[in-house]
């Protein structure tokens, strides 16, 4: 493995190094006219300040002769499960608020990318040099305002040329304004994603208040088809009332995703508390009645213990 000529990582002042110039460049442009800022400065020969290569060498490792049949035996498709996996461990070490897991966890996500890489680069596709010199020249070309001598007001602002710049790196579309939103993502997080795309050509609602209107319009088609006792039409209901509060949570400026997770996670700790409550009663949950289960609930609730 040569050593990684790039570095995304910038300190306030800091300069950016920068690699192939053949690496993750917009199309029709050079890595001169991408990076002509004077915050951005060629690698100088050898450098590295990226302590990758263990990392790489010891996949290599594990997956060359002699190596561990395990990781042997991967493929980019046997790992999609555990990338997804570690995703989340990160994503839960990140709520806890404890570091050292976020730590760890960000490790394992790593060795994920450092397998991937690896496996890629044994058919010639790329390695880990290429992914980090393919991000650094993104991270420049998606950021003209510190990297370049464009100005920009604000966030709004610099979203907006995000997504101008996005469409001038792919060039000219013949698909949907909706693509490129993985199929793969929680419903909810997509929802919000493909709502924003909508937004972005004026399909919107103009107002929070009717936004909610859609919300009350759900309900109420929820509730005819639940009378007709007919399951797809009540799940296709249920997913139009779930969309429509999306787009409530989105005038709201508020991630559904975690605002869902949030409460999933109140709802477990104030169940923890009945459980806790019958136990220290002698008592089963099953014994007791809906009337006490819920003076418990609302104790929970009152946060008394």
């Amino acid at each position: 493995m040569s050593q990684p000529k790039t570095d995304s990582s910038r300190g306030q002042g800091q300069e950016v190094a920068v690699g192939d110039p053949k690496a993750g460049l917009a199309q029709g442009q050079s890595l001169e006219q991408q990076t002509n800022s004077p915050r951005v400065r060629p690698p100088r020969k050898g450098q590295s300040r990226f302590p990758l290569d263990p990392l790489v060498d010891v996949v290599a490792a594990l997956r060359g002769e002699g190596g561990c049949p395990w990781d042997r035996e991967q493929t980019h498709d046997s790992l999609k499960p555990y990338l997804i996996e570690e995703t989340y461990e990160a994503l839960e070490a990140l709520e806890h608020g404890d570091m050292h897991s976020l730590m760890e966890e960000l490790g394992d996500l790593l060795l994920q990318i450092g397998l991937h890489a690896q496996i890629a680069s044994e058919t010639g596709l790329f390695d880990m040099n290429d992914i980090i010199q393919a991000i650094t020249a993104k991270m420049i070309r998606r950021h003209p305002h510190v990297f370049g001598d464009v100005t920009v007001r604000d966030t709004t602002e610099v979203l907006g040329r995000w997504e101008k710049i996005k469409e001038q790196e792919k060039g000219p579309q013949q698909g949907s304004i909706l693509d490129g939103v993985p199929r793969h993502l929680p419903a909810l997080m997509r929802a919000m994603k493909i709502q924003k795309k909508a937004a972005t050509v004026g399909f919107d609602w103009n107002r929070v208040e009717d936004a909610l209107a859609k919300v009350q319009e759900e309900i109420g088609e929820l509730e005819e088809a639940r009378r007709t006792e007919d399951r797809e039409r009540i799940r296709e209901e249920i997913g139009d009332l779930l969309f429509a509060v999306v787009n409530v949570a989105r005038f709201c400026q508020t991630e559904p995703e975690t605002a869902l997770t949030g409460t999933v996670e109140k709802f477990i700790g104030r169940f923890h508390y009945i459980e806790q409550a019958a136990r220290s009663s002698h008592k089963k949950l099953e014994d007791m009645t809906l009337a006490e289960m819920d003076q418990l609930w609302e104790r929970a609730k009152e946060g008394k213990s």
